[in-house]
């Protein structure tokens, strides 16, 4: 006999409250197990399309894996000291920026630059928090970011969880399916295929998309000569699956940058410009398409409110879960509005279908 309504509601909400508080006082004790999911979440397809081409799961594992160190490998040698020594450079460089951006407000605008104005006094601020406050902000960071992902997590941890979640995701979920209510199993199924989907669309479509134009910002304005084109491009990748505001960020950075570095050569300016402005096309009209789809159904403001709350309560953890949760949340939401649809409280006493 089926539990009443009122008992499963009672149930699944003592669960999904339980669930919440382990995820609120575990925090960073389950981040490398967190991490580890969502890589093998995203390797798994791979996984099965080597093990259609005739690789057995251990041996499409073990493929994935000695192809992630390599990469993993080169990233380390080539790409990230060059990030690090720009993204040092820019921030030692900050001040001189602001300088010469007063500068350029004294010459094009003197009337603004008196020594009552406030826009000279705000610049003037600006300039000597960062110059005060930026090396404190660095060394924050990275103490923090070391308290919080560690070496051996990095090196040893999150592989081996992923590794192992990868070899045995197809079984993991066969468990999970098992255990599913007899009752609401097949209602169960299709929210989470509708999950899959979405998550699958936007997590490896997007991330795909990020890491492309993040790619072509970066080696663009490096070849076009800009200071710090490595660092601009990884921030304007790194945001990009919030429409616009990755090319918007990256843009203003970028073009503000070439000002202070190639005023009075407009060509170089419109080539920053223009850089930009292709990465926008290239996203809208080819990448986001072929790659993402029009059926995810994330709204970027819903997507900065999910970062926003999941960050403030559960801090790093919370914002690495922020957008997947969201998503759960966007499909179990629809489902919700089309039950509710299909019901009485919709149609009214006066519906006789």
């Amino acid at each position: 006999m089926a539990f009443p309504v009122q008992q499963q509601v009672k149930y699944w909400s003592i669960a999904t409250a339980v669930f919440l508080v382990v995820l609120w006082y575990l925090g960073d004790v389950i981040l490398p197990f967190i991490l580890g999911g969502a890589v093998a979440y995203c390797l798994d397809p791979i996984a099965d399309r080597l093990e259609k081409w005739g690789l057995s799961r251990i041996m499409a594992t073990v493929t994935i894996t000695l192809v992630a160190i390599l990469i993993f490998v080169v990233a380390i040698l080539l790409i990230i000291p060059t990030l690090i020594q720009q993204t040092g450079q820019l921030i030692n460089t900050a001040p001189d920026l602001f300088t010469n951006l007063q500068s350029w407000l004294t010459e094009k605008f003197p009337q603004l630059m008196d020594a009552d104005s406030t826009i000279r006094q705000q610049l003037v601020s600006i300039g000597e928090t960062i110059q005060s406050k930026g090396g404190d902000l660095v060394n924050s960071v990275v103490n923090s970011a070391l308290s919080l992902v560690n070496v051996l997590v990095l090196i040893v941890v999150v592989p081996v969880v992923t590794f192992y979640l990868l070899l045995d995701w197809d079984n993991m979920v066969a468990k999970v399916d098992e255990l599913l209510p007899r009752d609401h199993a097949p209602v169960v199924r299709d929210i989470a295929s509708q999950i899959d989907r979405t998550l699958a669309s936007f997590i490896r479509g997007q991330g795909t998309v990020c890491l492309i134009l993040g790619s072509y910002y970066a080696v663009s304005l490096m070849l076009v000569g800009l200071n710090f084109g490595l660092v601009v491009g990884f921030v304007a990748g790194l945001i990009t699956f919030i429409p616009y505001v990755g090319a918007l960020v990256g843009g203003i950075l970028a073009i503000g940058l070439a000002l202070f570095q190639f005023w009075g050569e407009w060509a170089w300016i419109a080539a920053v410009a223009g850089i930009f402005g292709f990465g926008q096309f290239l996203e809208g009209n080819i990448l986001t398409p072929k790659l993402v789809g029009n059926s995810v159904g994330l709204h970027p403001v819903w997507l900065i409110f999910a970062l926003s709350v999941f960050g403030s309560l559960f801090g790093f953890v919370g914002m690495l879960v922020a957008v997947p949760v969201a998503a759960m949340l966007g499909v179990i939401a629809r489902f919700g509005i089309a039950e509710y649809k299909k019901g009485r409280l919709y149609k009214g006493l006066s519906d006789k279908d």
